[in-house]
Formats: C-alpha cells, sequence, structure tokens
C-alpha cells in the first residue's frame, strides 16, 4: 500500500500529515528527520488500529513514497 503525506514548513519546522489516517500528523527539525517521523507516525496509527481489530492483517504493511 502507497500512503500520501501532505508536508509543508511552518515557523522554520517541516510538519507532516497523512489525510487517509485521520489524527496522523508530526513534525520534524529537517526535511529528513520528518521523513522518519512520517514512518513513525504511520507504524503507530496502523499498530493502535490493528490492535481495535480497525484493519485487515494485509493492510497492515505501508510503503511510504515521497
Amino acid at each position: 500500500m502507497k500512503i500520501k503525506a501532505v508536508i509543508w514548513q511552518e515557523d522554520g519546522v517541516w510538519c507532516g500529515s497523512v489525510p487517509a489516517l485521520p489524527g496522523c500528523h508530526t513534525w520534524g527539525e529537517s526535511y529528513e528527520h520528518l521523513l522518519e517521523m512520517l514512518q513513525d507516525a504511520i507504524q503507530g496509527w496502523l499498530e493502535v488500529a490493528s490492535e481495535r481489530e480497525e484493519l485487515e492483517p494485509d493492510k497492515q504493511v505501508v510503503e511510504l513514497s515521497l
């Protein structure tokens, strides 16, 4: 699965949001740091969703293409 993130810079900080995953937002001190944080945020979101049985097992792996 590929997932899209919206990325912007605000007050010297890189911000990111994943519209397909409600509440999945993060930030980083650099663009590279933001990409790492987005991957962590997505994995965390999916783990919580799977614990709540909101996701089927075959939808728990995400490929982030930026």
